[in-house]
């Protein structure tokens, strides 16, 4: 049980709901409210869809590549920090996404790589080949943080106007301190395994 819950923080906070609700909402602000909601939820089924794939051939890749555990573990712990260190000192430039705010996104960067960006990817198949024989397991994970996302999203106008732009800001940023502990101790986890070897 705790490793389900483990396992849905870590997936909810890769994905970064509050942390995109800034850049959903500038991206679809030119949309009408009733469209602006079906054009999320595609966009929300078509990242998880890409994520059931990964999770799904993720054993696979990985044997192709010749990769062992312990070092996907360490990588993944580099890129999971580095993201976090973005959460907590996000740059001017990021809600810069490349489209104009008058196109209606499809896929990109909506689907990819907003939510289902190359980390959780990564970390999809790090969980792939951790929990090989697991994946009923693995795809509950999947759908209850990504459950969680879509709620947050699809709630956006309700958590600006009791948060504030400044409030959201603040719980991204705790968000990321969080994340930045579970990338340390994968970190730790991998160097752990490859010393033992």
């Amino acid at each position: 049980m705790n490793e389900m819950v483990s396992g849905i923080i870590l997936l909810f906070l890769i994905m970064d709901p509050l942390g995109n609700l800034p850049i959903f909402m500038s991206i679809l602000k030119y949309v009408e409210p009733k469209r602006r909601r079906m054009i999320l939820i595609r966009e929300m089924f078509i990242a998880l869809i890409i994520m059931f794939v990964f999770l799904i051939f993720g054993e696979y890749i990985l044997i192709f590549l010749n990769l062992r555990t312990e070092s996907v573990s360490i990588s993944g712990g580099i890129i999971l920090f580095f993201i976090a260190i973005k959460m907590i000192f996000p740059s001017s430039d990021e809600n810069n996404m490349g489209l104009s705010s008058e196109k209606e996104p499809f896929l990109v960067p909506l689907a990819i790589p907003l939510i289902a960006g190359p980390s959780l990817l990564a970390t999809l198949m790090m969980l792939s080949h951790q929990y090989a024989k697991q994946t009923i397991y693995l795809i509950g994970i999947i759908i209850i943080s990504w459950g969680l996302s879509l709620i947050i999203l699809l709630l956006s106008n309700l958590f600006f106007k009791i948060l504030g732009e400044k409030g959201v800001n603040v719980l991204e940023k705790l968000m990321g301190l969080i994340l930045v502990i579970i990338a340390v101790q994968m970190f730790l986890d991998g160097i752990k395994v490859y010393m033992k070897l």
